[in-house]
């Protein structure tokens, strides 16, 4: 870890930098929107716009960097970024602030992509999976400390708004300053639709409503805390507490993930979370306890993500990670733009404890569905599945599939390295399906192994 650090510091610092920036930005203007006069629905729609604007990002900014470079992407996007984050306070209105929401989520997803490939680029075989987990820590870090420069100043005023954008623009230094040359960006793969959901339909039904929860997490927090009364300094620490919760159990659920059924343990955590978020809908608790719940939701979501990026590659060739990752997140990014309206639209029909209801609704669409495909597959066993990596909603397919390369390379060996075809072979004869026949695979090497990594 300490060669990560002395290699990737710049890297990581303007990461944090950034995230100091988007963390405060999207507590801000929950915080300043209520202010404003509008209404929950309004909110909702100007929260989904960044989610929006980040999905359509993920598929441009690669286009962007093989035409142009790097670092003009990179320059280009900090500045709308940072320009955008003053023009909130100038232009109140939330039609304008809907649209400059489109166009900080593109830019967003633009930095990550940037500083990823950079981060990814910089790593050896040996360190790259300490590196990510470094990079994935220090946006968490980056996130909760936000929170806390809330009070830093008036909400109703104009510094919250500058705060982020110097810091903004404060990250660019250290990363164009040491950066070196910029990586080659390659096309992936295209793995249709069909085809991942027929690998894992848990797989993209689960990424499609944990895309829903982590938006309203992420997007509806502060309008919830607004709405419900909360000052400025407890709408900060609930929101706080939700990253923290992901921090803390990213690793021990990992831990499990890697031992065990993970379908068990997605019913398992989501009943959990879904049965602790229906306590602050029934009864009126007090903030102390809000903070317990909302540590649950983080704790929950933020791992799910992780669990089922790894589920879904346990029944893919690793020559499809990258294809698949990109898939899952665009689906996850479709769920993300209607999580804040629909969470929206049952906060404006019950209140503020509609925010928890929706959670908890889709917990147990996730956990009825994850049920549900335990009847219709058989579980494989721990040694035939790959590592667990603890991933970041927000980041990158290059970074996912670096991220999981990286944990089976440390990860335990498959000793059955024809476990993962058996396995197949036996799922397609219960279904009646044909066997997959693999020397179709463009990338199938017939004196490899099937769970064995290409080399070279």
């Amino acid at each position: 870890m300490f060669e990560v650090l002395r290699n990737s510091w710049a890297l990581l610092l303007g990461v944090m930098l950034f995230m100091l920036g988007n963390g405060m930005q999207g507590t801000l203007l929950g915080i300043r929107g209520g202010i404003e006069g509008f209404s929950t629905l309004q909110m909702s729609v100007v929260m989904s716009a960044y989610f929006a604007g980040f999905l359509f990002g993920s598929r441009m900014t690669p286009e962007l960097i093989r035409r142009v470079g790097h670092v003009r992407v990179f320059a280009a996007l900090g500045s709308l970024i940072s320009a955008v984050l003053v023009m909130y306070a100038v232009a109140p209105d939330w039609i304008a602030w809907t649209l400059m929401r489109v166009v900080i989520g593109f830019s967003f997803s633009g930095v990550y992509i940037t500083a990823e490939s950079w981060l990814n680029n910089a790593s050896t075989n040996e360190n790259r999976g300490q590196a990510l987990s470094a990079y994935m820590i220090v946006q968490m870090i980056g996130i909760i400390a936000a929170q806390g420069l809330m009070a830093f100043g008036d909400p109703s005023g104009f510094i919250l708004f500058v705060i982020p954008s110097v810091l903004v623009s404060l990250a660019f230094t250290p990363i164009l300053l040491t950066a070196g040359q910029a990586p080659a960006f390659e096309s992936t793969k295209p793995l249709s639709f069909r085809r991942l959901y027929d690998a894992s339909p848990l797989g993209c039904v689960g990424m499609f409503l944990v895309g829903g929860i982590f938006a309203a997490l992420w997007g509806m927090a502060s309008v919830f805390g607004t709405q419900a009364g909360m000052t400025v300094p407890q709408i900060s620490l609930f929101i706080a507490a939700i990253y923290l919760g992901g921090l803390v159990l990213q690793y021990p659920i990992g831990w499990a993930s890697d031992r065990m059924d993970r379908r068990k343990l997605i019913v398992a955590m989501t009943l959990v979370a879904a049965a602790v978020m229906i306590v602050p809908v029934l009864v009126d608790v007090p903030f102390s306890v809000l903070l317990m719940v909302a540590m649950v939701a983080g704790g929950v979501s933020n791992p799910l993500y992780s669990l089922l990026v790894a589920y879904t590659n346990d029944f893919l060739d690793n020559s499809d990670m990258a294809a698949a990752s990109a898939g899952l997140l665009f689906i996850n990014g479709l769920g993300a733009i209607g999580g804040p309206l629909l969470t929206g639209w049952i906060m404006a029909q019950m209140g503020p404890s509609g925010f928890f209801l929706y959670i908890a609704s889709l917990m147990v669409l996730l956990a009825a569905y994850a049920g549900y495909r335990m009847t219709r597959r058989p579980a494989l066993a721990s040694d035939q599945t790959g590592a667990f990596a603890a991933l970041s909603p927000t980041a990158s397919s290059l970074a996912v599939e670096a991220a999981l390369g990286a944990a089976q390379e440390g990860g335990p060996q498959n000793p059955d390295p024809g476990g993962e075809a058996e396995a197949a072979a036996e799922i397609a004869a219960e279904s009646g399906a044909p066997e997959p026949d693999l020397t179709s695979d463009p990338g199938f090497d017939p004196e490899r192994p099937t769970g064995e990594p290409e080399r070279g």
